[in-house]
């Protein structure tokens, strides 16, 4: 597509131009898998949202560093594959349609099982698509040919296929123990789903007295409302205080119950009075002893959090309710002796905010040692193992495996994969098995579904029609590269997936895992609901576009690290956009209708030609190093000092010297150069910024259908002019100078002065000779004096860069004793400039230990601050002598 007529609008607009290209990204045409590239594949899966409606900040910037990743590697030839999916997020689904219900005045209950799925399902179908648009309107280039459910047949057969051969070997077991219960949504909950907040409450000391009366025991709780499920107090055996009174019992207050008193070593003589009370099911520790000595489990609370009729008078209460009312009934008893106000931690619902209590529970359960084992072991292979980056979060995931409790894989749900266990009817006989029993009728399925965590943790390879290990798809793209998530869910999926991945495939689930943190309001706060502070990325795009949210999700932190959202930030953002959009119009402007043909690089090139050329070398192995180091942060300040400053501040205005000059030998060399350097330069963006750079990479002279599929920039070692790209340096050092001395004296641009440059021998003079032009453009002086062995005017502002010096005099304008002042302080720079590089040469281990090329340019930068010393101190005496 050739543009003879630049049609761009003098801003960049979001709305009109990115709002074109959404059915694209959507359509997929350019990011499906190629399986015929010579290269090894690549292959990243999507951490699948949830369907319940929106994406948030957190998953914006998973996508958008994925996406990058995957857009990267499509240019640069590899077979890249990035699947989508999402997950049916069992809890958080179920409460979405459970709500919806209320407001039409009907519950599950209501419709049954099989009609409350029904209903979920068309949530489902409906939110999936809201989740569709917002992938395509952040730009993401999924292979929409391959979308995964958590849900689907497929991914449901690897998860039966799983759980079943888990329960062969032993690993999932059916036990009655104390796992963490949700009285909101009325269901198990793991370890992981529990999130515990500093909560204000109270140690209750109370006192039993022993069933001979011959004394009482102190015993102290945050929960009184559990005292009523007491079946035993527990004393350590070796605490001579208590000794005596191993076997005897106690009464239980208010309720009348006679308990016993045992003997542990759970129990700390040191902390409180030493005597401990036991609910053994309300507990996991009093599970724990309770276990060891056959006391009775006694329940006395509802799946709601109501008491239950083994509360006896406070069957009915909420728990809350009746904490307060057993405190009152103690204090009139005379049986609670003090209240002591103490501030804990306790654990709420991840999902619904409710306190979250210990309960007695038959729940499913996988044993994790031998799985946390096999994948420990694997971490320590240094070929077989995940890699972390950063790698600290490797030690994060080591600990977590090497302490791994159990985990109760059961929801009570509708809304997942139903546990595929059956109990026959009459005997009560347990099948477990990928397909009901041949004579169902006799056999009634177990209703519970299993942790939504569960199928998600297979989703590296369900994805991949696993277990079907002969699919092309599993073959060729299992193993895969990638995983890009926050480090908040490393305990929830990442080491899931792991330890999954080596138990089923037996090998790591991806090479990598990069972690990035969590997004943060700019106060550092993280954003909730209750705070107000939270951030919708499709606000954000409608406002300044998709390509200013996702440079700033991705350049706005470095691995590991929070990022605090700023809204100054990502309008800053916007503000790039458009300079980049305006300097491309404006190259596109002065291109002629150059086509793609008559692109023509072998001409006579200009210094300011070569520099730039030079500086896009050095940019394309830069960023592609930087990006194989996940390092996106460098990247994006790789590409903007290379645009804003290198492009934009000098480039552009330095080509005009031709473009606006009557050489038209030289105005195609230019044309050409600024075609060459824009296309790669969108190009190298690209990833960041797939919008502006699609938009502006058709209006120039290009081959290829998208910038999408068109080839990674590399480096043209034609192009690498060291020698003048240090010409161009001298001169923009030069420039630089004199602005600063006009503004130092206040006198302007446009007014022209008298300039001298003296160089320090007759090649920089030539130098600079040939590039006068340049110099007598941007100086703007009256006359231009250049040689190497020229007389310091009197009287004269100066300055002093690499290889020369520069005068101006300013008579009646310069006052030498400020000018003095001036030159003493750069003299004290330079002074300490000399002073840090002479220390690092002096370092014999730097010296010894450090790459011969660092150790060279260090001893260059040395002569360069020595020789700039002695300029500056040597014009400071001719100062004091005038």
């Amino acid at each position: 597509m050739i543009m003879t007529e630049i049609t761009m609008p003098t801003k960049y607009d979001p709305k009109e131009t990115e709002a074109g290209r959404y059915e694209w990204w959507l359509n997929g045409k350019f990011f499906e898998a190629d399986p015929t590239s010579e290269k090894e594949p690549y292959s990243i899966v999507i951490p699948p949202p949830n369907v319940t409606g929106k994406l948030h900040l957190g998953h914006a910037w998973d996508t958008t560093l994925q996406d990058i990743l995957t857009r990267m590697k499509r240019m640069q030839g590899y077979d890249a594959l990035w699947l989508p999916g999402m997950d049916h997020a069992g809890i958080a689904t179920q409460a979405k349609v459970e709500e919806k219900l209320r407001g039409e005045g009907i519950s599950r209950y209501d419709l049954g099982r099989e009609k409350f799925l029904e209903k979920t399902w068309e949530w489902k179908e409906e939110y999936a698509s809201h989740i569709r648009a917002q992938w395509a309107k952040l730009g993401l280039g999924l292979d929409y040919s391959k979308e995964r459910f958590t849900l689907d047949e497929g991914l449901s057969d690897a998860v039966k296929e799983v759980f079943v051969k888990l329960y062969e070997k032993g690993y999932i077991y059916r036990g009655e123990r104390i796992i963490n219960w949700d009285p909101a949504a009325k269901t198990a909950l793991s370890d992981i789903e529990v999130i515990h907040k500093e909560v204000e409450g109270a140690f209750y000391h109370m006192e039993y007295p022993l069933a001979d009366g011959s004394g009482k025991l102190r015993v102290a709780t945050t929960r009184p409302e559990t005292m009523l499920g007491d079946s035993g107090v527990a004393v350590h055996p070796e605490d001579e205080r208590y000794k005596h009174l191993i076997g005897k019992t106690v009464i239980l207050p208010i309720v009348g119950r006679e308990i016993p008193i045992v003997a542990d070593d759970y129990v700390d003589m040191e902390f409180g009075t030493g005597v401990v009370k036991m609910t053994p099911a309300h507990d996991p520790n009093d599970f724990e002893v309770g276990n060891r000595h056959n006391l009775e489990r006694i329940l006395v609370m509802n799946e709601d959090g109501t008491m239950n009729e083994l509360a006896g008078k406070y069957n009915g209460m909420d728990r809350f309710e009746c904490r307060k009312q057993i405190v009152a009934d103690l204090q009139a008893a005379g049986v609670l002796v003090e209240i002591e106000p103490h501030v804990h931690q306790v654990g709420h619902s991840e999902r619904t905010n409710a306190v979250v209590e210990p309960y007695l529970s038959k729940q499913w359960f996988v044993k994790m040692a031998p799985l946390a084992e096999e994948a420990l072991k694997m971490q320590a292979n240094e070929d077989e193992k995940v890699n972390f980056v950063p790698n600290r979060f490797e030690n994060t995931y080591n600990r977590w495996m090497e302490n791994i409790h159990d985990w109760c894989i059961s929801r009570q749900l509708w809304w997942g994969h139903q546990i595929p266990a059956w109990y026959h009817k009459e005997t009560g006989e347990l099948y477990v098995g990928k397909d009901a029993p041949a004579d169902a009728e006799n056999w009634t399925q177990d209703e519970d579904v299993l942790d939504t965590w569960f199928s998600s943790a297979l989703w590296p390879f369900s994805t991949m029609d696993w277990p079907n290990e002969e699919s092309e798809l599993y073959k060729r793209y299992y193993p895969t590269s990638t995983l890009v998530t926050g480090y908040d869910i490393i305990f929830f999926w990442v080491s899931r997936m792991i330890f999954q991945g080596k138990e089923f495939t037996g090998t790591r689930p991806f090479k990598d895992v990069l972690i990035h943190g969590l997004v943060r309001d700019a106060e550092g706060r993280k954003m909730s609901k209750s705070l107000g502070n939270g951030v919708d990325p499709m606000d954000v795009i409608d406002q300044y576009g998709a390509d200013s949210l996702r440079y700033f999700l991705a350049t706005g932190s470095s691995p590991g690290q929070d990022l605090r959202y700023s809204t100054e930030k990502v309008e800053s953002t916007w503000n790039f956009v458009n300079k980049i959009w305006n300097a491309s119009r404006f190259a596109l402007m002065n291109m002629n209708g150059l086509k793609f043909e008559e692109i023509d690089l072998t001409g006579d090139l200009s210094t300011a030609d070569k520099w730039i050329l030079t500086r896009l070398n050095e940019t394309i192995e830069r960023v592609t190093a930087l990006s194989d180091k996940y390092e996106f942060g460098e990247v994006g300040r790789e590409l903007y000092n290379f645009i804003w400053d290198d492009f934009c501040s000098w480039y552009i205005e330095m080509a005009k010297l031709p473009l606006y000059g009557e050489d038209e030998a030289a105005k195609l060399t230019t044309r050409s150069v600024l075609a060459y350097v824009l296309d790669n330069t969108m190009r190298l963006l690209h990833p960041l910024m797939p919008f502006v750079t699609e938009e502006i990479w058709q209006h120039l002279p290009h081959e290829g259908e998208s910038i999408t599929v068109a080839a990674w920039p590399t480096v043209n070692e034609a192009f690498n002019f060291k020698a003048e790209a240090g010409e161009m340096q001298l001169l923009m050092d030069i420039i630089r100078s004199v602005r600063n001395i006009r503004a130092e004296v206040n006198t302007p641009m446009s007014k022209q002065v008298p300039m001298t440059i003296l160089a320090k021998d007759a090649s920089v003079a030539a130098v600079l000779e040939v590039n006068k032009g340049y110099i007598e453009k941007f100086c703007n002086p009256e006359t231009l004096t250049i040689g190497a062995d020229l007389e310091a005017p009197a009287q004269a502002m100066s300055a002093v860069v690499s290889g020369a010096e520069i005068f101006m005099p300013l008579a009646g304008l310069i006052n030498v004793e400020e000018e003095i002042a001036r030159l003493e302080k750069e003299l004290e720079k330079w002074a300490k400039e000399v002073k840090l590089v002479s220390g690092k040469l002096s370092n014999e281990r730097f010296v010894a230990k450090a790459p011969e090329a660092l150790v060279a340019a260090e001893r260059e930068k040395l002569a360069d601050y020595e020789a700039k010393y002695a300029t500056v101190e040597k014009r400071i005496a001719e100062l004091k002598n005038m």
